[in-house]
């Protein structure tokens, strides 16, 4: 007789389901935590997992304060033209590195973003040597065939996002110039392939 919700037990069932609960109550130390070779009590063991849960332990870690919104803006606007003044400020706050800033309604933009669409191969190179993100736009760009053309293999429908400002992809090969040829090419060419 197999146990189903709502039916009645086998008696084997029942004797050995009677037996465990039976040994939870006369013997709990040594059924629920077994005998240890260092003769560690179950008490123990409690006292052991109460301070491991103490407020102190379980505090999670402060954050730090958020970056200042001005100096977010100031490093954006500073890596669309400005490489000396993007490290400057880069040595004095490295967590500017990936911050965004919000110019409204969706538009969000990185500072290596503002290099990608500007054509500033130096500022871009400079934070990706940073470990700042990297994105197809930054790709095509800096005529990054070997990076964009899988992307796209993989998610052909890229081929018409938008990076920052709704700058679309084509414009940012266009602004890497000769190096981007290559890149600027490959897009016009999805351009006459059927969707």
């Amino acid at each position: 007789m197999k146990n189903v919700p709502g039916t009645a037990i086998d008696r084997r069932t029942f004797i050995t389901l009677s037996a465990a609960t039976a040994g939870l109550v006369l013997y709990p130390d040594t059924l629920l935590f077994g005998q240890t070779s260092t003769g560690i009590t179950a008490n123990q063991i409690s006292t052991a997992s109460q301070a491991a849960a103490s407020p102190a332990a379980t505090k999670p870690a402060q954050r730090p304060d958020p970056l200042k919104p001005e100096l977010v803006k100031e490093f954006v606007i500073a890596a669309h033209v400005d490489l000396d003044k993007t490290k400057a400020l880069l040595t004095e706050t490295p967590a500017l590195l990936n911050a965004t800033w919000d110019w409204g309604a969706g538009d969000f933009e990185m500072a290596i973003g503002g290099a990608g669409h500007m054509g500033r191969r130096d500022i871009a190179l400079f934070l990706i040597s940073q470990g700042g993100r990297f994105d197809l736009f930054v790709a095509a760009m800096l005529g990054r065939l070997d990076v964009v053309k899988p992307m796209l293999a993989a998610f052909p429908h890229l081929a018409n996002s938008r990076g920052p400002h709704g700058i679309p992809l084509m414009v940012h090969a266009q602004k890497g110039g000769q190096d981007a040829a290559e890149v600027a090419a490959f897009l016009e060419s999805l351009k006459a392939q059927p969707a």
